[in-house]
């Protein structure tokens, strides 16, 4: 998967650690006078006068706005801003930081600013101002500038590579005796090679470090403090935000959330122990529609059916339109597809037909045979910045994230992996060993940092579809419950990885008047999905949109 550098905006709407140590306190957050003039001080706990000069001129910058392409729309543009590498060393090296605003269209109600991320990590953010555009209500629009950018390393934000093949990032790979001293042997190739290209600029790209970013950018715009509109892994970027930064935290949207206790080896385990509740309410679903699908009467006889063309497929893969599935390749595409029972449905109906040697749509068991997803090549030829952008820039950022924002979970001890993947396959059989097993953080260098802790007051909005392929309703939850400032919104029944806008008044009306009152509910929501936002997360789940463009959802192996 790879960004989109494109304009284009694909779709109606959007979808989808820190303690402060002595290192945080060099973070800028700065004072300002005006929410229109630079800031002129720095806090009081900056360990030294060196630190404070150092960001000082960082935040004397003036953008240089322009329109972003030739093609896309005048009010769109684009600057490039400096951050330093390393917080710690501000006079040191100086990246890239690639920024973008749509202005209110209405100057004399703004508000402010309002922040974005679309996921990732790894994910562009750059166009996001699009497509908020195209999807927030214009009550909105009139009170913010959207704000987009590219995190540190990512896009055009002085991009991060480890000179990676496309089959080296693949990673999300079945536990197999005969194999697993390969997958031992990749991850630490893949670990090597990021040092061995990126390994000085790798340990900063962090999000501490892209929070730090954020609030830089504040301070370089005159503001005094940031509204915020995040997915799935931006709700944990925006919650270390809050943490690092919380009187300059407004109105903060965290939706389709992550556990921060559980960032990050946790977090993907979870995509295992999520998916065993929606395969049962998939059978349930499947059972009760047999007449249909044939797929068996009970939900014991769907189980059956599943696993049984699972165990033949792995023994001879099943041939859909000359693509060979294997019970591995059906246990990795359905873990994300039983959260929609329809979609998941149908996928496998088409996958039975080619078993009994019946014609069959490889389109519509995209799910299985992987023809939906962006190829490492076409993603990267979709973008505008192609030459610029290394192939392999999103799953190098991605581990530099992954692996060094938390370091600890990440045993240093290969057969661990083994141990892990062996249980979490017994306990969670459809992806536990996917999700357990060996990966490039088992290789990586210690983080700079201990991780992060979140827990504070801050006032936010965490909103939370009950059948997220991605990021599993007990996630979002435990995010709820250390923002202790926040309110939830439940969407009861959703399917889909991102909320808002869906065009269910239920959920969009708090998230809206929360933008423009900033008045959170009184108490927590809890909404029912419609008919219309399940299909449209469906139709959703089958497009080819890339991290990048306002939903993550395209990317099974991101957040």
């Amino acid at each position: 998967m790879r960004p989109e550098g494109s304009i284009i905006v694909r779709r109606r709407r959007l979808a989808p650690l820190l303690a402060v140590s002595v290192t945080a306190t060099l973070a800028p957050a700065l004072a300002t006078s005006t929410a229109t003039a630079a800031p002129v001080t720095t806090p009081s706990t900056a360990s030294s006068s060196a630190a404070k000069g150092g960001l000082d001129r960082y935040v004397k910058q003036k953008p240089r706005w322009k329109r972003c392409e030739a093609d896309s729309p005048a009010e769109f543009q684009c600057a490039t801003i400096k951050v330093p590498l390393d917080y710690r060393d501000p006079g040191g090296k100086r990246i890239d930081l690639a920024i973008s605003r749509i202005k209110s269209t209405a100057p004399g109600k703004r508000h402010g600013v309002l922040f974005s991320n679309p996921g990732g990590p790894g994910g562009p953010g750059l166009y996001m101002p699009l497509g908020m555009r195209e999807s927030l209500p214009e009550s909105a629009q009139r009170k913010y500038d959207l704000i987009g950018f590219d995190p540190r390393g990512v896009g055009r934000s002085s991009p991060v590579s480890c000179g990676l093949e496309p089959e080296e990032e693949l990673w999300l790979r079945p536990y197999k005796e005969a194999t697993f001293d390969k997958d031992v042997a990749w991850a630490r190739e893949v670990a090597n090679k990021c040092k061995e290209k990126a390994g000085k600029t790798l340990a900063h790209i962090t999000t501490r470090n892209t929070a730090r970013d954020m609030d830089l950018l504040r301070a370089i715009l005159g503001e005094k403090k940031i509204s915020y509109l995040g997915y799935s892994y931006g709700t944990y970027l925006g919650a270390v935000y809050t943490q690092l930064f919380p009187r300059r935290a407004d109105r903060f949207v965290l939706d389709s959330a992550v556990d921060p206790a559980r960032a990050w080896r946790g977090m993907i385990q979870w995509w295992a122990e999520g998916a065993e509740p929606a395969f049962d309410r998939w059978t349930e679903w499947a059972a009760e529609r047999s007449e249909k699908y044939g797929l068996g009467d009970t939900p014991k006889e769907v189980d059956r059916t599943f696993w049984d063309l699972v165990a033949r497929a792995d023994e001879k893969p099943i041939e859909v339109e000359g693509q060979p599935v294997t019970g591995d390749d059906i246990r990795s595409g359905m873990r994300g597809a039983f959260f929609s029972p329809q979609y998941a449905t149908e996928a496998f109906v088409e996958l039975k037909k080619a078993a009994a040697g019946e014609p069959a749509s490889a389109k519509k068991a995209a799910a299985l045979t992987g023809s939906e997803r962006t190829g490492t090549a076409d993603a990267a030829a979709g973008s505008a910045d192609a030459a610029e952008v290394p192939a392999d820039n999103m799953t190098a950022s991605f581990w530099a994230v992954v692996c060094g924002d938390n370091s600890a979970p990440w045993s240093r001890d290969p057969e661990s992996y083994r141990k892990d993947a062996i249980e979490d396959k017994g306990r969670y059989p459809l992806f536990g060993d996917f999700a357990s097993g060996i990966k490039p953080c088992a290789f990586w260098t210690k983080s700079l940092e201990p991780a992060t802790k979140v827990k504070n007051k801050v006032g936010s909005l965490v909103v939370q579809n009950e059948w997220d392929s991605q990021t599993p309703l007990p996630s979002a939850q435990a995010l709820h419950a250390d923002l202790k400032g926040s309110k939830m919104v439940t969407v009861l029944g959703g399917e889909g990885h991102g909320v808002y806008p869906s065009g269910n008044a239920c959920t969009d009306g708090p998230v809206t008047r929360y933008l423009l009152t900033g008045k959170l509910p009184a108490k927590d929501v809890t909404c029912k999905a419609t008919a219309d936002s399940n299909a449209e997360a469906r139709k959703n789940q089958k497009q080819d949109v890339l991290p990048g463009s306002p939903l993550p959802e395209r990317a099974p192996d991101r957040f």
